[in-house]
């Protein structure tokens, strides 16, 4: 009896001073909490990104398509002097800071109604219908506004209903614009809710105390405001068009390709690697300076 006391109270004092150590050193159980998620991220996503920099800077041959492990900047340079190229990076970064733009401006006052003016109930339904798209396929979504584009499609319908004649917007940049700030919509209509949501009623009746009309109170309280909430959607709207290039490739015509068509094709197709990882920096590059503007801006803060 007393021997099967012994083994049984063992173990649990052993436990028992285990758990008093990590008590009373909480780096300890942090570092154990911590530790396989950060060594996957350094292992795992660092360590590709790694690679991709340092392919960059190889070459391909010409005659055997094989890797050179050569240092040279032969494919930044090709970047830099090729036309075609420039224009990609130009379209890429111009129409994802349109639709950054564009869902910004739909997404204030949508999300200033949910916040501000709503009823609980109605809240609850519009973020039903901020959600619920999320919950279909990205490409079923796609195909979707695809359908409304073609020539005989619901839009050219509608405006042939009215008098309005056909329009053509179907493999289009103007196409890859709406789809663009559609699909990526919700992205921004949520954090600029919880930016507008956090700004305290007695400011806004200050402001009007203070004689402010409608029009000066956006202007001087709620959109300073909320700019942290636009600055964090703008990320994911941002980050998102710079490196799809699925909607391009569907929606887009022959000279709508995006960076990420041509790393695709030069993975895929022509086989050269390095040309592709270095093509694949620029996106990186450009994410990691506006990700600085935005820490900035208290963006992280309205995440």
């Amino acid at each position: 009896m007393a021997s099967g006391t012994i083994q049984t109270s063992a173990p649990r004092g052993a436990g028992a001073r285990i758990s008093a150590a990590l008590w009373r050193r909480p780096w300890v159980r942090a570092a154990l909490l911590l530790t396989p998620p950060l060594a996957w991220f350094v292992f795992i996503y660092l360590a590709s990104l790694g690679i991709l920099l340092i392919t960059a800077f190889w070459r391909i041959n010409s005659f055997t398509t094989n890797i050179e492990r050569v240092w040279n900047l032969g494919n930044f340079r090709t970047l830099l002097e090729n036309a075609t190229y420039r224009a990609i990076m130009l379209r890429t970064i111009g129409i994802a800071a349109l639709v950054t733009v564009t869902d910004a401006v739909l997404a204030l006052p949508f999300a200033y109604y949910m916040a501000r003016v709503a009823s609980r109930r109605a809240q609850t339904a519009l973020f039903v219908a901020v959600l619920v798209p999320l919950w279909a396929s990205y490409i079923a979504r796609v195909y979707a506004w695809l359908l409304i584009f073609t020539h005989d499609g619901v839009l050219n319908w509608g405006l042939d209903k009215i008098g309005l004649g056909p329009v053509t917007l179907a493999y289009t940049n103007t196409a890859m614009w709406i789809v663009f700030s559609y699909l990526w919509l919700p992205f921004m209509i949520l954090p600029v809710y919880a930016a507008l949501e956090r700004i305290p009623d007695s400011y806004l009746e200050a402001s009007a105390d203070l004689g402010a009309r409608g029009g000066r109170t956006v202007a001087k309280v709620i959109l300073p405001l909320a700019l942290p909430g636009i600055v964090a959607g703008s990320i994911f709207t941002f980050s998102l068009t710079l490196g799809d290039f699925i909607t391009p490739f569907l929606v887009g015509g022959t000279g709508s390709s995006f960076i990420g068509n041509v790393v695709y094709e030069n993975v895929g197709v022509a086989g050269n690697i390095p040309f592709a990882a270095a093509f694949a920096i620029v996106p990186v590059v450009i994410m990691g300076l506006y990700l600085l503007g935005a820490r900035r801006l208290g963006a992280f803060e309205a995440m």
